[in-house]
């Protein structure tokens, strides 16, 4: 069994109780359901930079990254920054995140926000929306065709842009349709975890240019991107390089900086 394997089947007891404590017309009531959100695929179309930086305080693959910050301080830097979006991971159990560190962020920033989470379930759609997210991330490699299709245009009915992410040409076959906003290319193959860009430059000639190209893991340079723009990538993630310092709004700045 593999890493996403084990994950989901957490994830399914997970949502199970979270929607036996809450229900669903106490997220619809929350005071940011109706908030108006910002558009992440926008925002990227717009940059000339492109960068989606992200929280992110460990990982299956790295374990501990950064325990010590805070959630607002990463986003205000992030956001001075002048990043185009932040992501932020709410899975508790492998990447040690929260949904409130979702609504922290959405209190201290005005950019977009997309909830990382593995969404399996519409409940964790409405739960993105009522905790101030603007971006949900769907996975090909954990959903069917017909749940990608009735996720993300259940998302675009709440206002939500929709990213979705693929490892292999397989996922992206499967995938592509008018209710996604950003198809994401993950360079991480997650049974080896090695992360090769080559992922990223062999798929983004099969996808439309309908759709904003984000590239996923393994971007640490500058070099990195420079590869990849070529290859019509708009966005790029960038999980752990900002979060292993001590200063991820500071790193961001200058990267961005020397990315100009």
């Amino acid at each position: 069994m593999d890493i996403l394997e084990k994950i989901v089947i957490d994830k399914r007891k997970e949502v199970d109780l979270r929607k036996s404590l809450i229900p669903v017309s106490q997220l619809e009531s929350s005071v940011l359901f109706s908030r108006e959100t910002v558009s992440l695929a926008n925002a990227l179309k717009n940059s000339t930079t492109g960068i989606i930086a992200e929280h992110k305080r460990r990982s299956p693959s790295k374990s501990v990254i950064n325990h010590t910050l805070n959630v607002q301080d990463v986003a205000t830097g992030y956001e001075n920054a002048g990043v185009c979006g932040m992501s932020v991971l709410t899975d508790g159990k492998y990447f040690g995140g929260a949904l409130d560190d979702l609504l922290l962020a959405r209190a201290s920033v005005k950019m977009p926000l997309l909830r990382k989470e593995f969404i399996i379930d519409p409940y964790q759609i409405l739960e993105a929306k009522a905790y101030g997210a603007d971006v949900i991330l769907l996975i090909a490699a954990i959903l069917t065709r017909e749940e990608i299709k009735s996720f993300s245009e259940f998302a675009k009915g709440l206002g939500l842009d929709v990213l979705l992410e693929v490892h292999n040409e397989q996922e992206l076959q499967k995938s592509i349709m008018p209710s996604l906003d950003m198809l994401g290319v993950n360079n991480r193959n997650l049974k080896t975890f090695e992360v090769s860009l080559e992922t990223s430059k062999k798929l983004s000639t099969l996808i439309p240019n309908d759709f904003v190209k984000v590239s996923e893991s393994g971007i640490s340079s500058i070099e990195a991107i420079k590869k990849l723009q070529p290859f019509g990538f708009k966005g790029f993630l960038i999980g752990e390089n900002f979060m292993k310092t001590n200063n991820p709004g500071e790193s961001a700045a200058s990267f961005i900086s020397s990315l100009k």
